[in-house]
């Protein structure tokens, strides 16, 4: 049975991530859906709840990269190149950070990281492939709440770079 998707306007939700994008005047959509905690893949549970392409819902994943917690923002419809990230911002090493030190220092809980509004602001890399793209999705700051963007709003908003980060 799908899951029913609710679009809301722009500014509700409540999360960080819809304050940060409404204090900065940046157009935006939140998407509600009824989380399920038993979905084995969050992303994707979100693709097809809002009935969506995988390639246009990114998921938010943290890394260290030699020491710093770097986040990463690829398609739910791929994975991370690690080298690749680390390339990316001149690193020699990454690996996916330590769940709790991720929550600790974005302040949201796994499944529902957001790129917006993090406790603290974390070098972002966002993949290349969004740019294809008119509009992608991205936590809103739970699960079960997506934001939909402009991927060169996103990157302003998160000081992200684009590179080809993400494998099909």
């Amino acid at each position: 049975m799908a899951k029913k998707a609710k679009k809301q306007q722009s500014g509700s939700g409540g999360t960080p991530a819809s304050v940060a994008l409404t204090a900065a005047g940046t157009p935006f959509t939140t998407h509600a859906y009824d989380h399920d905690p038993a979905s084995p893949s969050y992303g994707e549970e979100a693709a097809e709840a809002l009935g969506v392409s995988p390639d246009r819902v990114f998921k938010t994943l943290v890394a260290d990269v030699d020491g710093t917690l770097t986040v990463a923002v690829v398609p739910v419809a791929g994975s991370l190149d690690l080298k690749a990230l680390a390339s990316a911002v001149g690193g020699k090493r990454a690996a996916m950070a330590d769940p709790v030190a991720a929550e600790r220092t974005t302040g949201y809980v796994r499944g529902g990281i957001s790129p917006l509004g993090q406790r603290k602001r974390l070098p972002t890399v966002l993949d290349a492939s969004a740019r294809t793209h008119e509009t992608i999705c991205v936590s809103a700051g739970r699960r079960g709440l997506e934001v939909e963007l402009s991927p060169a709003d996103l990157a302003s908003l998160t000081g992200a770079l684009f590179a080809p980060i993400g494998r099909s």
